[in-house]
């Protein structure tokens, strides 16, 4: 039994904040089972998108009788398998006819190998990361963790734009007084380690203007970044120890084990969002609940309302 909203009051305030603005066309890439197309259905039944179903019709059509669900009025871009399906909605969204594109019942390495590719791809001038946005219950705010799902070992030039992309994603979500933890296993600096290193030296690019829209600090580890009684045990004075609503990991392998520890161990909800491309893109999971599926949408919606207000810096 998934835990009642009660306990994800985060991701209540978002889908309401996204219902308001006007649907976010979305290219459903390969929605060919039940639990893709159902979340691309009550997506738009909620408001938060007007699909475009990317894949192949019949079994668009036999997943939809499977849910009993009514495809009437919907568009079908019928396509073959799912490869085919991933280059049509980088194509769809090349021509500016959608606004964001959304993972169906296809691997990520598929949808991806689409988006990111050289020549008609959706890359930009930015390093291409993702992000969760996570609602764990009982914490008193959302917190973004990056990069759990794309970048494996990223160099400190990447992280750069890791950390940029989450921040951009802070402000899209409107998230108040945005705080970077950039997270190791120690709170100082040893060089031996090569995430300390890596997260001075973020630090003092904030500081140099070179990363901009939040308070940096780092390294942290884990409890003092979020924790503000494990904070002052150690004697870490910072506006970010303790309070930090932005994890930046060292590496995949770190990233993908903290949101999944917090996700199966914590109750906590996560909502996966691609950043740096054209548009937003939309993983979610087969594991995802449909709080978290919906969750995602909203992340889109917001950011393109971010991009459309000029609030992100154009990254083309």
């Amino acid at each position: 039994m998934e835990p009642s909203s009660v306990a994800h009051p985060h991701y209540d305030r978002l889908i309401a904040a996204a219902r308001a603005l006007p649907p976010l066309r979305v290219a459903v890439v390969h929605p060919a089972d039940e639990a893709s197309l159902q979340a691309a259905l009550e997506s738009a039944r909620l408001g938060l998108i007007a699909p475009v179903l990317v894949g192949p019709r019949a079994r668009i059509e036999t997943a939809a009788a499977s849910l009993g669900a009514s495809l009437e009025g919907l568009r079908i871009v019928d396509v073959p398998h799912s490869h085919a399906a991933a280059d049509a909605a980088v194509a769809l969204a090349l021509r500016g006819e959608v606004d964001a594109l959304m993972k169906g019942s296809l691997h990520t390495d598929e949808l991806m190998a689409a988006v990111v590719r050289r020549e008609g791809g959706l890359r930009t001038s930015r390093r291409i990361s993702h992000c969760f946005v996570m609602d764990v219950p009982g914490h008193a705010q959302p917190l973004i963790i990056s990069d759990a799902a794309i970048n494996i070992a990223p160099t400190l030039e990447e992280k750069v734009d890791i950390v940029q992309n989450a921040i951009d994603l802070a402000h899209a979500l409107q998230m108040p007084g945005v705080r970077v933890a950039l997270l190791s296993a120690m709170e100082t600096v040893n060089p031996k380690v090569q995430s300390t290193l890596d997260a001075a030296a973020l630090c003092k690019m904030a500081d140099r203007g070179q990363i901009t829209g939040a308070l940096l600090d780092g390294p942290l580890a884990m409890d003092n970044a979020i924790n503000a009684e494990a904070a002052r045990i150690k004697g870490i004075v910072s506006p970010v120890a303790g309070r930090a609503n932005v994890l930046i990991v060292p590496d995949l392998d770190a990233g993908n084990m903290l949101a999944k520890s917090l996700s199966f161990l914590a109750g906590a909800y996560a909502a996966g969002i691609v950043l740096g491309t054209r548009v937003p893109v939309i993983l979610t999971s087969r594991a995802d609940s449909q709080a978290a599926r919906l969750a995602s949408c909203a992340v889109a919606a917001m950011l393109a309302k971010a991009g459309r207000e000029g609030l992100i810096k154009a990254v083309g």
